[in-house]
């Protein structure tokens, strides 16, 4: 199994709406080096959602349960996507700011590479957000 994290602008798609619709195709990616990462997910891989813009943090987990296929919004079929589902909330979103401070996290892609909407991260650096859901921030 493989851990991601996958960056969405909560006003165009959130882990609210992710958690009332239980699933959905994760399309609309258009960074070659993201939607490699895109290709390499297997079903049952962990997925952190970021919130973008106005959050700017890790809120929420999900599942991949359909590997990469020609995303349907792009008129090239070079274009990816996968099938998510929901699986929890975090305890508590972990911010940007908290990540950055860590020195697990500070170089992960999240930190090093802002414009990538799809990443890789290690099982220790999921494990390290998933302590800092359920503790109070520094």
């Amino acid at each position: 199994m493989a851990y991601w994290i996958a960056k969405s602008d909560p006003e165009t798609y959130s882990i609210f709406d992710l958690q009332r619709d239980g699933r959905t195709i994760w399309d609309g990616v258009r960074n070659f080096q993201a939607r490699n990462y895109l290709a390499k997910m297997a079903i049952g891989d962990t997925v952190l959602i970021y919130h973008s813009n106005t959050d700017k943090s890790i809120v929420g987990i999900a599942e991949v349960t359909k590997e990469a296929f020609p995303d349907p919004t792009a008129d090239d079929e070079r274009w990816l996507a996968v099938e998510l589902k929901f699986v929890s909330m975090l305890e508590k979103p972990v911010s940007l700011d908290r990540i950055k401070k860590d020195n697990i996290l500070n170089n992960i892609a999240l930190v090093k590479q802002q414009r990538l909407s799809v990443m890789p991260i290690t099982e220790e650096e999921y494990h390290r957000i998933i302590e800092f859901s359920s503790t109070i921030e520094e």
